[in-house]
């Protein structure tokens, strides 16, 4: 086995060397900062692809997501690093944000005035028709019900329905959770998934009451700090969210840092002075690690180094899921499909979770041919994946079954692709955060190494950003008494 120096050998007063390992935009935004930070970096990707969920790919020549497709903007990470890797110019609010939902056999408008699905005005919720009469009654009991205690955690399914009942579970909060986790909203963490909520629910003993004073609380701050630049809670890009990891890979580059795509790493191991990389044939050697891939890799990869966190990682569980991205001629529809799309409820049984009028929802989308409408759908949760297994015609076909049943689609699409993300999405059930505290607490008994990634901070862009910003920071702290340039 030969051994590499590329990144090692530093002197005192150097930059010191890190290497990341994985590819996706939390490793890549962990690589960005650390050159800011006056690092040298080498990012290692096993795949020949970078950017991991975020995936950008056309149809019918037409630019669209393949993956995730916007990111929240009123969580600043995600902006903030477009920006400063040049596609600042290039973002972009959702044209149209009119969503509905597929429930009780007919599309009914999302309610108005909720969080997470948990109203706080009962009227709009009421004309929507998304509860029956009888859902509504047991709403308003949450007024007269004894404090529900919480403890340290309480899945998100478990409590409301506790306080609100099943229907508001079934058929808001699930729906817009699944959006998120592909997951379970009866094995959800409050308290990792929608802390406001959980903290609404440890002070409050009504938990309409609690949601009411969230809201009121950030119609305040909006009122006192003003409202993001666009308004909107969701930013994206034009030519797609996808085309972030490579403008991020550009400005890695830029900056000095090596990017290797198809270099898997076998192992990572202590040395007396740092670490040891160990690839197929190859070493490199660094004075820090940054593990910025999934909970399976980064067990595998810590198991000889720090057992305690590679026993925690492998429990953590994944839900896998497909999308469906067709293009269709307006000409050839029987009606204009209005909104940004719709979500479906488990509950009602459908084969497909969500769709969503790309041309209708992204300005880019639909200025790239006027003449085309472009929709994704998504299929796959956790605990249903068996759809999964079907041949992408079959998942096509599931999907214009479910379109035409819905919104009255009956034409045929002139091209489609379908996108599967297997072990895509880490789930958080209750005691997640007390997992993930364990995690970060072995891994940092070793100095120089950090993990990062979504199954940290949270699954969202801003989120991962988030957690690789922190591992990077950690490591460089590490790292300066040494003689990090900046002391």
């Amino acid at each position: 086995m030969s051994t590499a120096h590329p990144t090692g050998g530093r002197e005192a007063g150097g930059a010191p060397s890190v290497v990341v390992v994985g590819g996706g935009i939390s490793g890549l935004a962990a690589a960005h900062r650390l050159l800011d930070g006056g690092a040298r970096v080498t990012l290692l990707e096993g795949s020949d692809r970078l950017g991991g969920k975020l995936r950008a790919g056309r149809i019918a020549d037409v630019p669209v997501d393949l993956g995730a497709e916007s990111m929240l903007a009123r969580r600043p990470e995600a902006v903030e690093l477009a920006r400063a890797v040049g596609l600042g110019d290039r973002l972009q609010p959702p044209t149209n944000a009119t969503a509905a939902l597929w429930t009780r056999g007919a599309l009914r408008p999302m309610p108005k005035g909720h969080v997470m699905g948990v109203p706080g005005d009962l009227a709009p919720l009421a004309a929507s028709g998304v509860v029956s009469p009888e859902g509504l009654a047991r709403i308003e009991e949450d007024a007269r019900l004894p404090h529900t205690e919480v403890g340290e955690d309480v899945a998100v399914g478990a409590y409301v329905a506790e306080r609100l009942g099943h229907e508001v579970v079934d058929r808001l909060v699930e729906p817009l959770l699944g959006g998120v986790y592909a997951g379970d909203a009866y094995r959800i963490s409050l308290r990792a998934a929608v802390p406001q909520l959980f903290e609404a629910a440890r002070t409050h003993r009504s938990l309409l009451d609690g949601v009411r004073a969230l809201q009121a609380r950030s119609a305040d701050t909006s009122h006192r700090t003003g409202p993001t630049a666009s308004g909107s809670v969701f930013m994206g890009i034009d030519g797609g969210i996808g085309t972030l990891p490579g403008a991020v890979a550009d400005a890695v580059r830029a900056k000095g840092g090596e990017i290797r795509t198809g270099t898997p790493v076998t192992a990572v191991r202590r040395t007396a002075d740092g670490w040891r990389i160990v690839l197929d044939g190859a070493e490199l050697t660094a004075d820090a690690v940054v593990l910025a891939t999934p909970a399976p890799a980064a067990a595998r990869l810590l198991g000889a180094v720090c057992p305690p966190a590679a026993t925690e990682l492998t429990t953590v569980e994944y839900a896998s899921m497909a999308l469906v991205t067709m293009a269709f001629r307006r000409a050839d529809l029987d009606r204009d499909l209005t909104g940004s799309g719709f979500l479906v409820p488990p509950v009602d049984g459908r084969k497909i979770k969500a769709a969503t009028f790309a041309s209708n929802k992204w300005g880019w989308i639909a200025g790239a041919d006027p003449d085309l409408l472009v929709l994704r759908t998504s299929l796959g949760r956790y605990g249903d994946e068996q759809d999964l297994t079907r041949e992408d015609a079959d998942l096509v076909a599931l999907s214009r079954a479910d379109l035409r049943e819905a919104a009255g689609l009956t034409a045929a699409p002139v091209d489609s692709r379908v996108t599967r993300w297997e072990h895509g999405l880490p789930q958080y059930p209750v005691g997640h955060l007390e997992r993930v505290a364990r995690i970060q607490a072995a891994v940092a008994q070793l100095p120089g190494l950090r993990v990062c990634g979504a199954l940290y901070e949270g699954v969202g862009i801003p989120a991962c950003i988030a957690s690789a910003r922190k591992a990077a920071d950690d490591v460089l702290a590490t790292l300066r008494p040494v003689g990090l340039p900046g002391e």
